[in-house]
């Protein structure tokens, strides 16, 4: 779950996390109140969307009076902003967070997340950071710094897992710190790794931290992502999710305990396992498509929520033809997963080529299933033909759409 900058900028100040002052904001009005109430003579301007290369794309802007933060303010205010992230439709701007502005000497880049390569925690730093920081990861890697905290080993008397004083101020000499700025940083990674833990955060980067004039450290643009399998253990976080910044479908997809994101291809994919999942979308675009969806329905998912994963991609405007490929096993058997596409079918109809491609549990009486219940359905014998005949059929109602 992503929570807006200004979310996670309070969250964060409890664990010693230094911000700029600052104040969300939902009108032009309030806006140039909250720049009042900060003080100073120069303010940030920003929109509040769950995607980042806001500054890029003009969603950051400078005032240097309290009549510009209110113009600025109306300008973002209902418009749409795209970014790098948000895709071609864009996210809506419905608040904005007014921030004093920080006199950067120099921008850095520290992170924290779960390092899938190791199976552990681990800090990234740079001593370059800014809007521009993953191209210039992406020229040169070791322009980022590692470090990776062990589970079972922590500091002399400390416990295991925490992370251990000298690390952590390797860590500030790879950001280019030295003396106060640095024991400042190694006190704010302490306070990033306990945050980490304490909110089951996958991610919480600090792009730019800003080492002022004056020596002191700010986190200027802030991003925490939650993971949502830990929600449970936190109603509090929960609360944060904005509904006015997710997709109404993927919404209803999580209510059903469906894990469901929109894509921007015309295939609509249903696949259990997101490993699969992810497999399946490779093929599809190797095979020169577009998936329309990322879902993964659960192992032990009910015919009522196939059925369910089934109509929202039966829904979606954009999709020419279904994939769906998935492997009986356990609790939820092939039977399982054709008595739910059949029960969406009855309801909704199918409009679209569906390709289905089943092995594993009961994969048989699930094909009888669906060809008993008159369901049209190309059964393709594995991952690639699959993939193959999809694209194929999504491409042949694109034509026809260009013909009518």
């Amino acid at each position: 779950m992503y929570v807006h900058e200004f979310q996670a900028k309070q969250l964060l100040s409890g664990y010693g996390v230094p911000a700029p002052r600052g104040a969300v904001a939902r009108t032009p009005e309030a806006a140039r109140d909250a720049a009042r109430e900060i003080g100073g003579d120069a303010w940030a301007v920003k929109a509040q969307i769950l995607a980042g290369g806001r500054g890029k794309a003009g969603g950051v802007k400078i005032a240097e009076s309290l009549d510009a933060v209110a113009t600025k303010s109306r300008e973002l205010l209902g418009s749409t902003l795209v970014t790098e992230q948000t895709g071609a439709a864009g996210r809506k701007v419905a608040s904005v967070y007014i921030e004093e502005r920080v006199a950067a000497a120099r921008e850095l880049y520290l992170a924290i997340l779960v390092d899938r390569a190791s199976g552990r925690v681990a800090f990234l730093t740079s001593a370059e950071g800014g809007e521009d920081i993953e191209a210039a990861v992406a020229r040169d890697p070791a322009r980022i710094d590692k470090l990776v905290i062990d589970p079972g080993v922590g500091p002399p008397g400390g416990p295991p897992g925490d992370p251990d004083d000298a690390g952590l101020r390797a860590a500030a000499a790879d950001l280019g710190l030295d003396g106060a700025a640095a024991q400042a940083a190694v006190a704010l990674m302490r306070g990033l790794y306990q945050a980490f833990l304490e909110l089951d955060a996958s991610l919480i980067e600090i792009n730019p931290l800003a080492l002022t004039e004056t020596g002191e450290l700010r986190a200027v643009d802030v991003k925490l992502n939650l993971d949502d399998n830990a929600l449970f253990r936190h109603p509090e976080l929960e609360a944060l999710r904005d509904p006015d910044d997710l997709d109404p479908t993927e919404m209803e997809a999580a209510r059903y305990e469906i894990n469901y994101v929109k894509l921007d291809g015309d295939i609509g994919c249903m696949v259990n396992g997101a490993g699969l999942a992810l497999a399946t979308l490779d093929a599809i675009g190797r095979a020169g498509g577009a998936a329309a969806d990322f879902m993964d329905v659960r192992p032990v998912a009910t015919r009522e929520q196939i059925a369910t994963g089934f109509r929202l991609v039966l829904t979606n405007p954009k999709v020419k033809a279904i994939l769906v490929n998935v492997f009986g096993g356990g609790i939820l058997r092939c039977d399982t997963i054709a008595e739910g596409i059949a029960a969406a079918v009855r309801a909704h109809g199918l409009q679209v080529p569906l390709i289905l491609r089943l092995a594993g549990t009961n994969m048989e009486i699930a094909k009888k299933t669906l060809i008993g219940q008159s369901v049209p359905v190309t059964f393709a014998d594995d991952m690639a033909q699959a993939a193959e005949l999809v694209v194929r059929a999504a491409k042949a109602g694109t034509a026809r759409s260009g013909a009518a």
